[in-house]
């Protein structure tokens, strides 16, 4: 039987309403604990010989049909939901180290996630690197006898830079070194990292997942017998899991998710073929800019340039404040992924517990500012952007 098309799948995979009588959206299980026929049969659940719901916190229906889904979408085996991006990450690297082990990072990472590796190193003696990873050489030589996991962004948060997923994957694949990459500017919609040889998918389903700005949420896809003993430790025990209401809503927004991400990536392509232009702009950062330095690679590892673009502007914080300030539809705000078009200043905002030197090193800057592209008309919001311009032009 040929394999149904994304589009499909996103719509239709991990639920059954024949199962559900016959309810056409997937029901809300908002129940925090399942009741058992028998004391035997509570005997058994726990046991594992029979395999239906106990407490939410570690299994849900509703949850259920969203971990299949997203699996299905990533091409893994089994997906795991938490309550948070952080959630699924945390979860992530503390199952895959101990105390004395090493991460090797990409050369920028999200605040937050910074602020946990160092915690990890701080806490439990856990080491990391960041590391540009360009070419092959650079990338062995980096690896330590101690590595426990190759740690990814691609595009980076927020510099845009890009990982050659392919590469890494058949270098830690060799030394038998499991890779996480945290997918979340893209979806599998634009890039699905197991394809590629990545062991672990990371998303703050918060962002174009859920696509609506009214959710939180965390995921991660990769193989039955790794995800399983994810499940069975770390989640189970640190309980950082999803809602089921959170997993309705997750469920309800990845209806959309290709149609949303066609208009983000065609809105994205027009704003920054325009801020390229503008005399203000200094540097433009996005993977679909033919000058951008791996243009070849977003052509090779993603479906399409994604709907985030990074750039800078003549003059410093000050600047990047004011021209913020002068925008009216565009909103300051710290997410990404939603209807609306939101701007934010990496160096006091997602980024700001980073210090300033290793700010630098990652390639932020006072002037840099990125913005999420939103569904509204590309020609309005490149008319706020245009004013805000004009605004700080004649101070």
């Amino acid at each position: 039987m040929k394999k149904r098309k994304f589009e499909t799948e996103v719509i239709h995979s991990g639920y059954n309403a024949w199962e559900h009588q016959e309810a056409l959206a997937p029901p809300l299980y908002q129940t925090s604990t399942f009741v058992f026929q028998s004391s035997e049969q509570g005997e058994a659940r726990f046991s594992g010989e029979d395999p239906g719901y106990i407490y939410s916190r570690l299994g849900n229906p509703t949850v259920a049909f969203l971990e299949e889904r997203i699996a299905t979408l990533e091409n893994g085996e089994r997906a795991l939901a938490f309550s948070s991006g952080m959630a699924a990450i945390s979860a992530t690297l503390i199952h895959l180290t101990r105390t004395g082990d090493h991460i090797l990072c990409s050369s920028g990472v999200y605040g937050c996630t910074f602020g946990l590796l160092h915690m990890l190193e701080e806490k439990y003696h856990i080491t990391h690197d960041f590391h540009a990873m360009q070419d092959e050489t650079s990338v062995r030589e980096a690896i330590q006898p101690h590595t426990s996991c190759i740690y990814i962004e691609t595009p980076i948060n927020p510099t845009m830079k890009l990982v050659d997923l392919e590469m890494v994957a058949r270098i830690a694949n060799e030394k038998q070194i499991p890779v996480v990459v945290d997918n979340t500017f893209c979806s599998p919609y634009l890039q699905r990292p197991l394809e590629f040889g990545c062991d672990y998918v990371i998303h703050s389903a918060t962002k174009y997942i859920g696509g609506h700005g009214d959710v939180v949420a965390g995921l991660v896809v990769g193989k039955q017998k790794a995800m399983s003993e994810l499940s069975r430790s770390t989640q189970k025990d640190i309980g950082g899991v999803l809602a089921p209401f959170n997993a309705w809503l997750l469920l309800r927004g990845l209806k959309t998710l290709p149609l949303r991400l066609d208009r983000h990536c065609e809105n994205a392509r027009k704003i920054a073929s325009h801020l390229k232009q503008h005399p203000f702009v200094d540097t433009l950062f996005y993977p679909g800019d033919k000058d951008f330095p791996q243009y070849s690679l977003a052509k090779k590892q993603m479906q399409q340039p994604g709907g985030m673009i990074a750039f800078t502007i003549k003059g410093g914080k000050q600047e990047a404040q004011k021209f913020m300030n002068a925008l009216k539809l565009i909103k300051i705000a710290v997410s990404l992924g939603d209807a609306e078009t939101l701007i934010e200043h990496p160096a006091t905002m997602t980024h700001a517990l980073i210090p300033r030197n290793e700010q630098r090193k990652m390639g932020i800057t006072d002037n840099l500012l990125r913005l999420s592209v939103g569904l509204e008309s590309w020609e309005d919001i490149w008319r706020d952007l245009e004013k805000a311009f004009s605004i700080i032009q004649n101070q």
